[in-house]
């Protein structure tokens, strides 16, 4: 019956049974027959299937088009610090790694450092992926007809979130190569891709039309045409969170005020009302839009038309071992630091993302390259990782800086007021107002990650990834002169509860250790020392403050911080000095990851009055329990 109902019909009926078959044995074994019969071929639908065909004079233009988009997406830019050269260029297809997507987007308020956050949520996503329980989607289905239900004719918009350095840009690039080539989404007949950092350089009103052309100059005045079939049309916007300008799509003064209404492609407003009016359906209706954000960015589409939320999660199964493999040509290597992080259960923790990985395999591969490093002095914690990163940058680059110091602790200080003010986007005016020059970011000293637009007073620069940014904040604070009342510095910095200087403050707590500091030291001269004490009595002071304040939620995530700055310190004589006298501690109540369950380990094995340790519904989980192993027979009474 539905077969008599037309092409459309038949692909939606198609699509549906492709969706269920996976929790329908019958029905998958059903549809194994028909595809084993050569009765239909489901991955080969074709868009003419149930859309119209491209327009004859269009034919060309999307041929073009397509030959463009593949040319400039078939490869991957790669910023390395381990050679002279600044970038190698891969083919995508051989370094694109398989990223899990979820249909779902977790709470979009963080009270806790985003980072740090999804890692806590990732060790839960593991244990589905390992049960099987974890519903993954694939990119290809973002506007599969049936995904969004769309029963209407006023397109789709989708978002997708993801924290920083999961690899949204990636995943986009990957999106539309696959369109390019004919892999995935047939039914749009021309896809238009924008990077908001981009965007960022256009400081006049502008309209469609001209946006499209300044970047796709081939369509000329062919545009009216698509603009009659604004249903083939996929618009992608990436990085809301990089946005100089706020979208604020529960203000309805952009459908009411003419300066800021956009519902022609040849109006002229600002980029944001075009994107606004584009996601709200005001603007070609029917066309189809995806955002990628961060999610500290995704409360400013809780009013918008979104009808699919979705969210990498990055490596879940055994994905980033083949990142690795992908990363090294000497297989040994690659094979040396797996084993290297699957043994330091702080660095396992981190390779759900595809950046850390990265840097852990920038930073991570010359100790196993060079005969002459010592393998106990491979890092250990998250400072000791970043340290040899900028180390490296240094060794390869910062010959070509005057003073290393002077450059670090100005781009240090800029960088903290960027985590003081939730920003990672920076413009030239930043620059001039910390008496930075755009050549020593163009020197590879620190990599510029976005390029020049129109001329330099349009450029703005971005940190290769936050949590560089938020060690370079760090590192200032032990580069500065003048230490001044750094310990009040410390204090209110640590008593935010958004989660914001979470890492700072690791790092700051790491830098204090003289196997951090010390490469470092090399090429910036020595840290200071009164800084460094501060510091030291900073985290004692915590720890005598958290250690008998543990009745509440929040006293037991304050203490369990402070342990996290003592391991990241790697400061033995103060975790004995610290916790000398305590004999209970408890964190009931508290989920535990395995990176706490191995910092908990790490610092109570070196305190031996602790005899009562309560770890009650702590979902710690088997490997929580292997973390905590070396330490628990230390123990009079273990709850």
């Amino acid at each position: 019956m539905v077969m008599g109902k037309g092409a459309g019909a038949r692909r939606v009926m198609w699509e549906s049974f492709v969706n269920m078959r996976h929790g329908v044995p019958k029905l998958d074994k059903i549809l194994k027959e028909v595809q084993e019969h050569g009765f239909f071929r489901f991955d080969d639908m074709k868009a003419t299937d149930c859309f119209s065909e491209v327009p004859s004079q269009l034919k060309d233009v999307q041929q073009k088009h397509k030959e463009t988009l593949r040319a400039q997406t078939e490869t991957l830019r790669v910023n390395t610090i381990l050679i002279k050269e600044k970038v190698k260029v891969f083919q995508l297809v051989d370094r694109f790694a398989e990223l899990t997507v979820i249909s779902t987007v977790q709470d979009r308020a963080l009270v806790e450092h985003e980072l740090l956050a999804r890692g806590r949520d990732h060790e839960g996503w593991r244990e589905k992926h390992l049960r099987k329980e974890l519903e993954k989607i694939r990119t290809d289905i973002l506007f599969q007809i049936t995904f969004y239900q769309n029963t209407s004719n006023s397109g789709s918009s989708a978002a997708v979130s993801g924290v920083a350095g999961i690899g949204k840009t990636t995943m986009v690039q990957k999106i539309v190569h696959n369109w390019a080539t004919g892999k995935i989404y047939p039914h749009f007949q021309f896809v238009f891709s924008f990077k908001f950092r981009d965007l960022n350089a256009i400081n006049d009103r502008i309209n469609l039309r001209n946006l499209i052309l300044d970047k796709y100059p081939s369509f000329g005045n062919i545009l009216r045409e698509l603009w009659k079939n604004p249903e083939g049309l996929l618009f992608i916007f990436d990085g809301l969170d990089k946005f100089k300008d706020t979208i604020d799509f529960a203000d309805n003064r952009r459908n009411t005020e003419p300066q800021h209404r956009c519902t022609d492609p040849e109006n002229w407003c600002e980029v944001s009302d075009i994107v606004y009016s584009l996601i709200q359906h005001k603007l070609l209706t029917g066309c189809s839009v995806l955002v990628t954000s961060r999610p500290t960015a995704l409360h400013l589409l809780e009013k918008a038309e979104i009808r699919v939320w979705a969210e990498i999660l990055g490596f879940v199964g055994e994905e980033w071992k083949e990142y690795f493999n992908k990363c090294f040509e000497d297989q040994t290597v690659a094979a040396a630091v797996i084993k290297h992080v699957e043994e330091n259960g702080i660095l396992y923790t981190m390779c759900y993302n595809p950046s850390y990985c990265w840097i852990l395999g920038l930073s991570l591969g010359p100790f196993f390259t060079q005969a002459n490093r010592k393998q106990q002095r491979v890092p250990k914690t998250i400072t000791q990782l970043f340290s040899y990163y900028i180390y490296n940058i240094l060794k390869n680059h910062g010959r070509k800086i005057e003073s290393p110091r002077d450059v670090l602790l100005k781009l240090g200080e800029m960088a903290f007021t960027g985590v003081s003010m939730k920003k990672i986007v920076f413009r030239n005016e930043d620059l001039i107002k910390y008496n930075l020059q755009p050549c020593q970011f163009l020197s590879g000293f620190m990599m510029e990650v976005l390029k020049k637009v129109d001329s330099a007073q349009s450029v703005v620069y971005t940190f290769p990834h936050l949590t560089i940014q938020e060690f370079v904040a760090a590192l200032a604070q032990f580069l500065t002169p003048d230490p001044g009342d750094i310990l009040k510095f410390l204090r209110e910095a640590h008593s935010k509860q958004d989660g914001r200087f979470e890492l700072f403050l690791h790092f700051a707590a790491g830098l204090s250790s003289p196997r951090a500091a010390r490469p470092l030291e090399e090429f910036l001269g020595k840290f200071l020392h009164q800084t460094t004490c501060r510091v030291i009595d900073w985290m004692k002071e915590n720890v005598e403050e958290q250690i008998v304040n543990t009745e509440s939620e929040t006293g037991k995530r304050n203490l369990l911080n402070t342990l996290h700055y003592l391991f990241e310190s790697q400061n033995n004589g103060l975790a004995r000095t610290t916790l000398g006298s305590v004999e209970t501690i408890t964190f009931s109540g508290l989920a535990l990851t395995p990176i706490d369950c191995a910092v908990l380990s790490h610092i109570i094995g070196l305190c031996d009055t602790i005899k009562h340790l309560n770890l009650q519904i702590c979902s710690i989980q088997c490997e929580g329990l292997q973390r905590l192993a070396p330490a628990l027979h230390k123990y009079q009474m273990l709850r």
